[in-house]
């Protein structure tokens, strides 16, 4: 029940990066500075179509790639996961509510990246020293993921019987 949750976490995150995307692309010029000097000018530039294709693939490869998982314990693809992840256990549940969760999570740790590019190349709109604390918060979600993840495995651990 709970991975339900983490999926409508990873759909609406998915959402809200496609939405952060698609308002910075057409606010970009037709070159993206990804590195700036001190007094806002750019040193390091790439085109606007780059920057966006760049994005959507970035976007896409960390989808799929932790997806795939998820998929794979759900449909219980292999044998070995029909032993390991059975149907109606908890731990089943709690992984996939994980895996989805920290979908989200990323999606909206790169839709942050993202609004980061948009600062850089509008300063007199944002600076970007105001996403200091984004950049602390981004590592800190994370930590925060995988400790879970460390409590949802020693649970599981607990669980299983000692064998001689």
């Amino acid at each position: 029940m709970y991975y339900r949750f983490g999926k409508v976490a990873h759909v609406l995150s998915i959402f809200f990066f496609l939405f952060v995307l698609i308002y910075i692309y057409s606010a970009l010029t037709e070159m993206v500075a990804y590195e700036v000097t001190e007094t806002g000018y750019p040193l390091k530039e790439v085109g606007k179509s780059t920057f966006f294709y760049l994005s959507i693939g970035v976007f896409v490869l960390f989808n799929l790639i932790l997806t795939f998982p998820a998929k794979m314990i759900e449909k219980q693809a292999t044998p070995n996961l029909k032993r390991i992840f059975p149907r109606g256990e908890p731990f089943r549940d709690h992984i996939l509510a994980w895996i989805y969760s920290f979908l989200g999570i990323l999606n909206v740790s790169l839709g942050l990246i993202v609004f980061y590019f948009h600062s850089l190349n509008n300063q007199n709109e944002i600076s970007s020293g105001e996403f200091n604390f984004f950049f602390y918060l981004i590592p800190i979600f994370f930590v925060v993921w995988f400790v879970g993840l460390a409590l949802i495995i020693s649970k599981r651990f607990k669980q299983m019987p000692l064998s001689n």
